[in-house]
């Protein structure tokens, strides 16, 4: 198989495994370039791609627009904060006057749940999902998925606990998604406040207390409180969060095991995650974001092929 069975990336759901193994051996090739002195390649060089960002972001467009000028493509960067979006344009104008200045791809986050689902439907070029509302966020679970495999191997029946706030993650649902599509037996803990109903229907097993969870896993993926989304008073400070779920290292050396921990960034520092914690030795955290890169080469890189 040399070809992706999507012509978008919209999430987890619809790749296979088979998908993902070639995301995943595509990003080696690409992880090999961008550790070369010269870090460029000519692959997608009549390629136009646009990075449409109606939420803020840093290390996701960033590393979008990195994998772009990697492969040589022709970037355009759009921020609805200085867009007509503020005049009030709908999200279907705004992407068409921008192919109708030729592009090709078009890599979006938006606040909506399911909004590149809605332009896939309605436009030709490929659509890359950055992250769409609180629903999903395929890219961030490929490049988990994929530094884990670089750590492991082999993923199956690695025990990986997501710890924090489950019901408002994009990256919870999209790593859930593709762990299990790749073997691994996943659990969630948090407050019950931040749990979806019916979560154990994904296959995953649900755990209230952060020290069973750890003492379970293999990995702690330790989501952000996204403070963005706190209105409605899911636990009573960050305080007594940071003190019933908080990572910290006294935490760790009670368990009498070792845990590779991950992050997705941003991090709130003393709220999910201490920074003894985050820069330790056991810690993935700069191997993912440097791991995004060669992930998002890959996936820009088929999916240009899906189309060519």
């Amino acid at each position: 198989m040399s070809q992706l069975s999507q012509s978008h990336l919209l999430g987890i759901k619809d790749l296979t495994s088979e998908d993902i193994q070639l995301i995943f051996e595509t990003a080696d090739n690409f992880k090999e370039v961008i550790n070369r002195p010269i870090k460029k390649v000519p692959s997608l060089r009549d390629i136009t791609i646009a990075n449409l960002f109606f939420e803020n972001s840093t290390r996701t467009r960033l590393s979008f627009e990195l994998a772009e000028k990697r492969l040589s493509a022709d970037v355009i960067n759009f921020s609805s904060s200085t867009s007509s979006v503020k005049k009030g344009e709908t999200l279907l104008d705004t992407v068409n006057n921008v192919l109708a200045m030729k592009v090709d791809m078009i890599v979006i986050r938006h606040s909506s749940p399911g909004a590149p689902h809605f332009l896939s439907k309605h436009i030709e070029a490929n659509i890359i999902n950055a992250g769409d509302g609180t629903h999903e966020h395929p890219t961030q679970a490929l490049l988990d998925a994929f530094s884990l495999r670089l750590k492991f191997g082999d993923l199956t029946g690695l025990k990986v606990a997501i710890i924090g706030d489950i019901l408002h993650s994009r990256v919870a649902l999209s790593n859930i998604l593709a762990l299990k599509k790749l073997g691994a037996e996943v659990m969630v803990c948090g407050p019950n406040t931040l749990m979806p109903p019916h979560v154990e229907e994904l296959g995953v097993v649900k755990e209230l207390d952060v020290r069973n969870a750890l003492q379970w896993c293999d990995v702690a993926n330790v989501l952000r409180i996204q403070l963005e989304r706190q209105q409605g008073g899911y636990f009573p400070s960050l305080r007594e969060y940071s003190l019933y779920y908080g990572i910290n290292r006294k935490l760790l050396d009670s368990l009498n095991k070792e845990i590779t921990i991950m992050h997705p960034g941003p991090i709130n520092r003393g709220v999910e995650i201490d920074s003894d914690v985050a820069d330790s030795q056991h810690s993935l955290i700069l191997q993912q974001v440097e791991n995004g890169v060669a992930i998002r080469m890959a996936i820009l890189y088929l999916l240009a092929g899906a189309t060519s």
